[in-house]
């Protein structure tokens, strides 16, 4: 994941552009990116899909302690007549792990245009062919393990136990499923329907930004090979389930150390 500050005066205070797939290197690259930085209540804006669990709980958990704001957009800049003004188009994909990145924000808004995408985590080498592949005992510890992980992420983020039922429903070899906006409130992912509260004194357009060209995302790879047992329940294994997006064919990674 790439992280860069977006700076947008004087038409608000900027923000925190989050771009990319969550891997092993993740949280100490935002941690590089922070330093320095008065980060503490700025806004996340997520164009991702997903990435590794651990990792993603990881960096969640940073976001909340600096009481971050989460938002989903693609950060652009448009000419304004008066030279290049940062914007953010809302017609951005937010899946897998990044639908919990979007869930440590203190306060979380998501635009009528956006995408919010869930399905089940997985072991990220057997993803291609899920139903044909083979799984031991310690790959069955392995994922129950951080669903176990995930679940007390979920309600220490305030999130509810229906995005863990709408994720743990979508097998892999099925297309992931996009959250309504009763669903987005009902799974608390929503705290709020006003741009104002993470973005103050901005508006998102609500057509795309002219030159750019957004569409469903095909062949996303959504998880990281390599993962660390970050969490503070971490076993013995460092192991990890990943997210793999069942969008066409997946990228090809080492398997999970």
């Amino acid at each position: 994941m790439r992280f860069s500050w977006v700076g947008c005066q004087p038409n608000c205070r900027g923000w925190v552009s989050a771009v990319g797939i969550v891997t092993a290197d993740s949280p100490k690259d935002f941690d590089d990116f922070a330093r320095g930085r008065q980060l503490g209540g700025a806004t996340v804006v997520l164009d991702s899909s997903g990435g590794s669990v651990n990792d993603s709980i990881a960096l969640g958990r940073r976001w909340r302690n600096l009481g971050l704001l989460t938002t989903v957009g693609i950060s652009v800049y448009a000419d304004s007549g008066q030279g290049q003004r940062a914007t953010i188009d809302p017609a951005a994909y937010c899946e897998s792990m990044c639908v919990y990145l979007l869930l440590s924000g203190k306060t979380r808004y998501v635009p009528d245009r956006a995408h919010v995408r869930v399905h089940q985590i997985w072991m990220g080498d057997r993803a291609d062919d899920a139903k044909a592949a083979s799984y031991t005992a310690q790959d069955m510890m392995i994922v129950e393990r951080d669903i176990g992980r995930l679940a007390k992420y979920t309600f220490d983020m305030g999130g509810a136990g229906d995005l863990l039922s709408l994720s743990l429903n979508v097998p892999p070899w099925e297309d992931l499923h996009e959250l309504s906006r009763d669903e987005l409130r009902l799974t608390n992912l929503t705290t709020t329907d006003a741009v104002a509260e993470v973005l103050p004194r901005f508006d998102i357009p609500n057509t795309p930004v002219a030159g750019l060209v957004t569409k469903p995302v095909q062949d996303r790879f959504v998880g990281s090979a390599a993962d660390v047992a970050t969490d503070s329940q971490s076993s013995k294994s460092t192991k990890t389930a990943e997210a793999l997006a069942p969008t066409g064919s997946v990228a090809k990674t080492a398997p999970a150390k």
